[in-house]
């Protein structure tokens, strides 16, 4: 059961502009009941030590506050300096092609690798694993995805999850239904996808649903499937009760940033977290708008979660027990999976 003095009392995750936090954001961090958490980009960060005194710090201003980052690896990894660098999960889907069970087992070792260096610097969760299938189609995912073939991605990111969760680290799937098979990129426009339910549900949607136990949060794509409903994923109640009823899903759903190009559907700031949250998310995330955070604040204060929804939440903090980064580094496996990961960052 979550400590109920500590956790969440508002559904909203947004950012800070540096990698300390000014005045202005601790009289919010200290007092705005919307907020959830924070989510750290590579501006916030300049080593793994720096990383760890700013998780505390923030804490410090929040206790209980939820602190998340995008680590997946390859392009997206948002922190580099002090930490191991990780392939492109790409690279994973290539090996299973040939040696099967070394992919599986590496997978599940660069979980839990990544859960144990992100703890030790301080996070709660990353916002992994890529859950899309690469259809050699869409600029915002390519080699971020395991492989085309959904039941590729569902070996290798299970193996990912488990490492996740021998770690204590919560798995976060995206981006539900599959962003794959659109040409557009979503930070920049909203992507049309004008294919079937039945279509998408023979193959997008396989990763989701077969991954669906293990999984303590979704994250929907700001992609629009007009055969399915006129709102993107995001904003879309038939979609977000499809993932509940049809998927079975019972974590935490939190949207894609707001401030993307994909979300302006839905008006301003306030309006795009109100609609999410209308929609079914639990947790609405808005970054990289200082300004637009502060119009969600506004447009949040006084809103109370429910029991169930502050529970889904607090599925996503970190459940383990987390090393100081000289005492993993001082564990013979986080030694044994960097050098059985060079050939994969070589090739």
């Amino acid at each position: 059961m979550p400590d109920m003095a500590t956790a969440p009392s508002g559904p909203l995750m947004c950012d800070i502009a540096g990698q300390w936090p000014s005045d202005e954001e601790r009289d919010w961090l200290c007092s705005d009941e919307s907020l959830a958490g924070i989510i750290l980009f590579a501006r916030n960060l300049q080593s793994a030590a720096q990383m760890r005194a700013l998780c505390d710090e923030l804490r410090r201003c929040r206790p209980g506050l939820l602190i998340a980052i995008d680590q997946e690896g390859g392009r997206v990894q948002r922190l580099r300096e002090g930490v191991t660098a990780l392939p492109p999960m790409a690279a994973l889907g290539e090996l299973h092609r040939h040696r099967p069970q070394q992919a599986l087992a590496l997978a599940r070792d660069i979980g839990w690798l990544l859960a144990m260096e992100m703890a030790a610097c301080g996070a709660d969760f990353s916002f992994a694993p890529v859950l899309d299938l690469d259809d050699a189609r869409c600029p915002a995912i390519g080699n971020r995805a395991f492989a085309s073939d959904p039941e590729r991605v569902v070996a290798l990111a299970g193996a990912f999850i488990e490492g996740l969760d021998e770690a204590g680290m919560a798995a976060v799937g995206k981006h539900f239904p599959g962003h794959g098979g659109v040409t557009l990129d979503s930070h920049r426009v909203l992507p049309e996808d004008e294919r079937s339910l039945a279509a998408l549900a023979s193959h997008d949607l396989i990763p989701f649903r077969q991954l669906a136990p293990q999984l303590a949060g979704v994250m929907p794509a700001h992609v629009r499937f007009t055969a399915v409903d006129e709102q993107p994923a995001g904003f879309s109640p038939r979609w977000l009760d499809y993932l509940r009823q049809d998927i079975g899903f019972d974590g935490a759903i939190v949207s894609d940033d707001l401030n993307m190009k994909g979300a302006a559907i839905a008006g301003g700031p306030g309006e795009r977290v109100t609609a999410a949250l209308a929609a079914g998310c639990d947790m609405a995330l808005l970054c990289n708008d200082a300004e637009g955070g502060a119009q969600a604040r506004r447009t949040l204060h006084g809103y109370q979660m429910t029991s169930a929804q502050k529970k889904r939440i607090e599925r996503l903090r970190f459940s383990g027990r987390a090393d100081d980064m000289a005492a993993l580094q001082a564990r013979p496996r986080w030694h044994d999976i960097r050098q059985r990961l060079a050939p994969l960052m070589a090739g």
